[in-house]
């Protein structure tokens, strides 16, 4: 019999790899099916994410100790051999355990004609460190920087080219290896106190023995050392949700943001999957304010009321529809957020494949639909009102292209100082004058970009 977490991680990397699964859910439903928990739990976590974080990596050298291309292995067995290596390269498993408990994963998938192949290409990765191999496989930096990144730091040739534009942009070309590197760690989980719900430092003593923190930024934030949130009263009733830092801070900045006059229809024009709405939804419960949340898909508005169920009735009203296509008037709302739908290059430490599944030409459809959605955002706010333009992405196309774009073509905007707004974040300059952008490797967050406009 295999290992029960290494199978249950096994599972995971195959609904990812054949069945098009994203990671975060196959690996709940597949922890759920098979009853683990705990250190189970966690090992399976660890090796799933840790195993698609770094594919481009493991795929080169197992490729190099195959010796055969990687489309001459099933896929399944090219499971586990990424599994294998994983665990071989990157993790204090014994070298003798990871091999072993690999043959008895390909023994399940391939039979006994699959073992000796597998336990023969991992005693050849084994050879050498996670070190080692880069240094003989990838080009040299000297000569080819980005080239080295992609084997070393296991991202896309793309991806890594449009980081380090980003990071151009304000001046940190030297922080590419740091950035590419925090993408390869597992993040921390980080609670929201919702207002008026729970207390931060209440949320703080219930999570006590989880090794909770406070976050260094957000003054609704805990961070957990271990264990499961959901284990915890406040956030199965909805008083405290999950939420990285990063969304929480662009979404206090918007409620914080200086307007001119009134402040009480507030509008969340891209709402799912709710975490950023019920944030709101507590503040502008305490205000005196209430919320619309749009969500075009069913489904995900079906999230955004769970997440908001916990508020007072009535402070978040959910309706499914296109923000690109409003049915209420212009100038409808004080303050309104676009969190807007992006490449998500942004959360890599947390969505493990994403940087797998996306291509340069997403951008060619994306690019329109936020420019789109941002000038609507525009229009629903009143003269005085503030807009909140957000992505999950740093790249250029999708944050300062995105906002440059606009404001030409208005000529009753003004670029406020979001950095003013959050000024306990430092070394947040984002590639606008202005504007705002997080980083995991500087702030422990998701690359979250800002923008606040007030219409005037």
């Amino acid at each position: 019999m295999a290992d029960p977490a290494r199978s249950a991680a096994l599972a995971v990397l195959r609904a990812v790899s054949e069945d098009g699964a994203y990671a975060n859910l196959a690996l709940t439903a597949v922890l759920r099916e098979r009853g683990l928990s705990g250190r189970d739990a966690a090992l399976a976590t660890e090796l799933a994410a840790g195993s698609l974080r770094r594919q481009g990596t493991y795929d080169a050298v197992v490729a190099a100790c195959a010796g055969r291309p990687l489309e001459r292995i099933d896929a399944p067995v090219l499971a586990v051999l990424r599994l294998g290596a994983h665990q071989l390269l990157s993790t204090r498993v014994p070298p003798h355990a990871a091999v072993a408990t690999s043959v008895d994963l390909a023994r399940e998938v391939g039979g006994r004609k699959v073992t000796g192949f597998v336990n023969a290409v991992l005693r050849r990765v084994g050879e050498h460190d996670l070190d080692t191999w880069v240094g003989r496989l990838a080009p040299d930096p000297k000569r080819d920087r980005h080239g080295h990144a992609v084997l070393a730091h296991a991202h896309p040739r793309w991806v890594v080219d449009a980081l380090a534009e980003a990071l151009a942009s304000t001046g940190r070309s030297a922080e590419l290896d740091d950035l590419l590197a925090a993408d390869n760690e597992s993040p921390a989980v980080t609670l929201v106190a919702r207002p008026g719900l729970v207390d931060p430092d209440e949320l703080l003593g219930e999570a006590e023995a989880q090794g909770a923190t406070r976050t260094p930024y957000s003054p609704l934030g805990v961070r957990l050392a271990q264990g499961d949130p959901g284990a915890l009263a406040a956030v199965r009733s909805g008083r405290a949700g999950v939420q990285d830092e990063g969304s929480q801070l662009v979404a206090l900045a918007l409620a914080d943001a200086p307007l001119e006059g009134t402040d009480a229809r507030w509008l969340d024009l891209c709402a799912g999957p709710g975490g950023k709405a019920a944030l709101l939804g507590a503040i502008a419960a305490q205000r005196g304010a209430t919320v619309q949340a749009v969500e075009p898909q069913p489904h995900r508005a079906d999230l955004v009321r769970r997440a908001t169920a916990a508020l007072p009735e009535g402070t978040v009203r959910t309706v499914v529809g296109d923000g690109r296509e409003p049915d209420w008037p212009r100038g409808s709302f004080d303050r309104v957020l676009v969190d807007a739908p992006c490449t998500g290059l942004g959360a890599l430490r947390r969505r493990p494949e994403a940087r797998w599944r996306r291509v340069p030409e997403d951008l060619d459809g994306l690019v329109p639909l936020q420019q789109a959605l941002l000038g609507s955002a525009i229009d629903s706010v009143r003269p005085g009102g503030v807009v909140a333009y957000v992505t999950c992405s740093p790249v250029l196309a999708e944050t300062a292209a995105a906002v440059s774009a606009v404001l030409p073509e208005r000529d009753d905007l003004e670029l406020l100082d979001a950095g003013a707004v959050l000024p306990q974040v430092p070394d947040a300059a984002g590639p606008l004058p202005g504007t705002v952008q997080l980083w995991p490797h500087r702030h422990g967050t998701d690359a979250m970009f800002l923008a606040l406009l007030r219409r005037r």
